[in-house]
């Protein structure tokens, strides 16, 4: 599920260059003279792209991504179960030797890493069955995000001559990623590690490579040593909810001091954290500290990034979430048309989508704000029905 803001949306392609679309024969010979033209190669590169074929059911996966439009405690509740809970805690103990050295090197939590592993290939268990080379080159020839794509494809190409991927037989998901915590080619570049010390990166079969490279990555992403990333608060009724949200950041002596408090210990003093609503003042409530952000880094869904910070704690000792009882929210079409109205009000909601995004949330706020309702963020056909 990676996609994230990457350094190499600044490579520039060649003038000459098909940038996307049209004959995918003829955007096949435009990559390859590029790749030549970066010093590859020719026949390396010839035998990169032999077979290389468009893949439809890449791009069907890509536009079918409708599990995002859940709420968060249901897609929370469906992603964790007892099972994974429990066996993330036996993988916890069977690389506990590999979780300290992550934790010395790295800084990171193995909370963390556990859920993510999780979450992105149950503990390595299905990592995808879509032809990695197929899937780049297909979603670099496709409209929508060719600049996200398209130095993924030469990137893959460094793996192939470096002996790391198979361009007939690497498979993975449907985006290019691969390997037990789904990493794109590029992220494999630079944050791959031999963890087991036998002179590959084998993110695919080596549970001590993945762990390990994907402890180095979410450092260079600016993951902070021995700080937290999200805590369950409890906020009383007569909340300013319009402080809620990531833009409102404040310290949790502020936070304390209107009222906030930790459901379990205390709020961690000296850092800045955002109060966090996923489904407005009636439901569950977190503070987000500053490595939460580090999770929009590896994917871009709010809901995503938040059950996997959740499921982290959860996998070091946190409590189920207190869900309370949130007001109904709205269905995927009803968001589709309240977005269409925040847009025709001026508010920049990106794509028309049913995903309640960051900036979706924005913007449910500020309208909020705007008719007197408590403005959490949170749409309802309540909300709907005054625009």
């Amino acid at each position: 599920m990676r996609l994230p803001l990457l350094a190499a949306l600044a490579f520039a392609l060649p003038v000459a260059a098909q940038a996307c679309g049209g004959s995918f024969a003829s955007f096949v010979n435009d990559l390859k003279a590029e790749a030549i033209s970066k010093g590859h190669n020719g026949t390396t590169v010839d035998r990169f792209f032999s077979g290389v074929r468009q893949d439809p059911k890449v791009l069907k996966a890509d536009r079918a991504q409708g599990v995002f439009q859940r709420p968060f405690l249901d897609f929370s509740q469906r992603l964790i179960s007892a099972d994974r809970l429990r066996r993330g805690q036996s993988n916890a103990q069977k690389y506990d030797a590999i979780f300290d050295q992550i934790a010395r090197r790295y800084g990171v939590n193995r909370g963390v890493l556990l859920a993510f592993w999780a979450f992105e290939t149950d503990y390595g268990g299905f990592q995808g069955d879509f032809n990695t080379v197929n899937a780049l080159v297909t979603l670099s020839h496709d409209c929508r995000r060719p600049e996200l794509f398209r130095p993924q494809v030469f990137a893959a190409l460094e793996l192939f001559e470096d002996g790391d991927l198979d361009p007939r037989t690497t498979t993975g998901a449907w985006a290019g990623e691969i390997g037990m915590v789904q990493m794109l080619p590029r992220d494999i570049i630079e944050n791959g590690v031999d963890g087991d010390d036998d002179g590959h990166v084998s993110l695919k079969t080596s549970a001590a490579d993945a762990l390990m490279s994907g402890g180095q990555m979410l450092q260079s992403l600016g993951w902070r040593d021995g700080e937290p990333w999200l805590q369950e608060v409890t906020v009383p009724a007569n909340f300013d909810w319009s402080q809620s949200g990531l833009r409102t950041v404040k310290s949790p002596r502020d936070w304390e001091a209107m009222g906030v408090r930790a459901r379990n210990g205390s709020l961690t003093q000296g850092l800045q954290a955002s109060l966090l609503l996923p489904q407005g003042h009636k439901g569950p409530a977190f503070l987000a500290y500053p490595n939460f952000s580090v999770y929009f880094e590896w994917n871009q869904s709010f809901t995503y990034v938040l059950t996997a910070a959740y499921f982290a704690t959860r996998l070091e000792g946190a409590p189920v979430y207190d869900a309370r009882s949130p007001e109904p929210g709205l269905t995927g079409p009803q968001m589709k048309e309240l977005q269409r109205k925040l847009q025709a009000r001026g508010h920049d909601v990106g794509k028309v989508d049913g995903i309640l995004g960051a900036r979706s949330r924005t913007a449910v706020q500020t309208e909020q704000q705007r008719l007197g309702l408590p403005a959490d963020a949170w749409p309802t056909p309540a909300l709907l029905a005054r625009l």
